[in-house]
């Protein structure tokens, strides 16, 4: 059976990226997402923002273009995958993470990062990123879907 682990969120950066490099090279970018909605409130008749703060981290181009491009303030598109985790504070007290480990990144907003129609931003992920290195070849993963071929099904649909 086929699972399906895919986030979409469309929010405001809560602070500017944080860029580091890993002894592999590899770049990590982390940084935060402000979601809200907006509901009314029962009793008092008062409309009521909820907002929530999403983790989410970029690796790889994608960091080094959102290290470039995202910043504070400026709202933007990411999907993604969610990954669970755990750690120890200093109090020695278990907390539970979530964190989102991005594919794609859209910028919204005008170049200044404002929420003008005139620029619609930019998309990117690993597969249409532009890369100062030669492609990297991955070995296909078992979660990916088996391809099918639509060619070879019949035309003679009876509705």
């Amino acid at each position: 059976m086929a699972s399906v682990n895919k986030v979409i969120l469309m929010g405001n950066c809560g602070r500017d990226p944080e860029v580091r490099y890993l002894p592999s090279g590899q770049a990590v970018a982390n940084v935060s997402i402000a979601t809200s909605t907006r509901r009314k409130n029962r009793e008092t008749g008062d409309m009521v923002e909820d907002t929530q703060w999403h983790r989410i981290t970029f690796y790889d181009r994608l960091a080094e273009i959102a290290g470039e491009y995202v910043k504070k303030g400026r709202p933007i598109y990411v999907e993604g995958r969610l990954k669970y985790g755990k750690y120890t504070d200093q109090a020695g007290i278990e907390k539970n993470t979530v964190d989102i480990i991005a594919t794609e990144l859209q910028l919204l907003g005008g170049r200044d990062g404002s929420s003008s129609s005139e620029d619609s931003g930019g998309g990117y992920s690993p597969q249409n990123a532009p890369s100062k290195q030669a492609p990297k070849t991955a070995a296909p993963s078992a979660a990916q879907a088996p391809k099918t071929n639509f060619d070879d099904m019949d035309d003679d649909i009876p509705f």
